[in-house]
């Protein structure tokens, strides 16, 4: 059996991939999604007093409402 480095199950099928290997190659977002995202990150950052380390927090958030408003106007 030739070793590709992948890990499989019984049945031959590969295996999920491990948390790490996720890691190693995120998600990819919808066209024109990171730049929405990312600008209402800043509005949040700006709202909020441009506090320093609220970054993730900011990021999160602009998340949840960009979600929130495509799923809005798919409605």
């Amino acid at each position: 059996m030739k070793k590709t480095g992948k890990k499989t199950v019984k049945g031959g099928r590969r295996a999920s991939p491990s948390v790490a290997e996720r890691a190693v190659k995120p998600i990819q977002l919808p066209d024109g999604m990171w730049e929405r995202i990312s600008r209402k990150a800043y509005e949040l950052w700006e709202e909020r007093g441009r506090q320093e380390g609220s970054a993730l927090r900011n990021w999160l958030d602009a998340e949840e409402i960009v979600i929130k408003e495509l799923h809005e106007s798919c409605e």
